[in-house]
């Protein structure tokens, strides 16, 4: 995989507990415009609210992020941790700390171990490009079960270009024009504001069109790093290069977003929810998490129930305009409903085939209009409970 002008570093802090890589660096060479997306949690954590500020100036030098610890509902000291992180990452590599932002992931309330972050800096500043993407990816699990990383490649200008990216999470997923964390890097040449307009656009899309447990995190931070190393012409709105671009990060983060629900905590089940025929798109959307969030459709999913009553009741209270008689309800290929009715026949046994399976795909058409919105999500097992029952433990 080939960024030119970034280098990567990861290293063990021992944030939490010893044993992992935990703490990582993503650095530009050159100066970087830099779009970001962050969490609507009225309660944010302080690397949130100083990367809010810091991203202001639309150009920085790189990310420093460790795992293990969110350092959320800190305080005061919270901020100042954090400003020391980023301050002691740059006097290493010789930039301003205003050009560097920081992350965070893990327990919530619990100060950040400076003693150890101040201990890890100088080995993390040294190795600098002695790690791969890849690192950073292992670098900033928690409950992760593996590494989420995808790249792309594609042409500006005659230039060959590339859009990379990493991202955790598994649980306490559900982002509203926010993420989990997801860092994206790309050495193409982008105008500063379709930079902008495109990463909001996609992220929509993607990450905000998933949901695993309707939780949204105090730390969720989504960003992309554009430096121009690649030489390419820059890539302006309106442009045959601009859509071309688009479809590449789009593609990027669509499938980190499905990595996370593959690894959603306890997951067994990854499911692509598509609400059809609303009335309009943001009705098709909230129908569709309607359904990705209840419980009792999720566990019905784990329980390879074909309950489709708890799927028409969701789409019933999510908001959507809903006409009963004129809805259709699909599990794969498999019609389950047909003008707001059961199919009966066979239908439920092949309904239920289609649930033992990994993964499948539930179509409710409501025959309204012409929204529609497609929304990914998992089942919800025993093993959810117990992982989020012994987080801290």
């Amino acid at each position: 995989m080939n960024i030119k002008g970034f280098k990567f570093s990861a290293v063990e802090a021992a944030v939490k507990k010893p044993g992992r890589l935990d703490l990582a660096l993503i650095f530009s060479e050159v100066p970087a415009r830099v779009a970001a997306v962050f969490t609507t949690n009225a309660v944010k954590a302080a690397p949130v609210l100083l990367d809010e500020e810091r991203v202001k100036c639309g150009v920085v030098r790189g990310l420093v992020v460790n795992s293990g610890n969110a350092n959320a509902c800190t305080g005061a000291r919270g901020m100042d941790d954090a400003v020391e992180t980023t301050a002691l990452v740059s006097q290493g590599l010789g930039i301003g700390s205003e050009e560097l932002l920081v992350s965070s992931t893990g327990v919530i309330g619990v100060p950040l171990p400076m003693e150890r972050l101040r201990s890890a800096i100088p080995r993390l500043v040294e190795r600098v490009g002695e790690s791969s993407l890849g690192d950073v990816a292992a670098a900033i699990m928690t409950t992760d079960t593996f590494p989420k990383l995808e790249s792309r490649g594609g042409v500006a200008g005659g230039v060959p270009y590339t859009v990379a990216g990493v991202a955790k999470g598994a649980g306490m997923i559900m982002p509203n024009m926010a993420t989990m964390l997801a860092f994206i890097v790309t050495d193409a040449a982008v105008e500063p504001g379709l930079l902008q307009d495109l990463f909001r656009r996609v992220a929509d899309t993607s990450f905000n069109s998933i949901t695993i447990d309707g939780d949204t995190s105090t730390n969720d931070t989504a960003l992309i790093l554009a430096n121009g190393a690649a030489g390419n012409p820059v890539i302006t709105a309106g442009s045959e290069d601009a859509v071309a671009f688009e479809s590449i990060l789009s593609g990027v983060l669509l499938e980190l977003a499905k990595q996370i629900v593959r690894d959603g905590e306890g997951a067994t089940k990854f499911v692509s929810i598509t609400v059809k025929g609303a009335a309009s798109g943001a009705d098709a959307k909230k129908a569709a998490m309607a359904v990705a969030n209840s419980s009792l459709v999720k566990t019905a999913f784990f329980g390879q129930d074909a309950n489709w009553g708890r799927i028409f009741a969701a789409v019933g209270y999510s908001g959507a305009r809903v006409e009963q008689l004129k809805a259709e309800l699909f599990f794969d290929d498999v019609q389950m409903v047909k003008d707001g009715l059961f199919t009966g026949g066979d239908a439920e046994a092949r309904g239920t085939e289609v649930l033992k399976k990994k993964e499948f795909s539930v179509t409710v058409d409501l025959h309204l209009g012409s929204g529609v919105a497609t929304v990914y999500t998992s089942d919800l097992s025993c093993d959810y409970v117990k992982i989020n029952a012994d987080y801290r433990t």
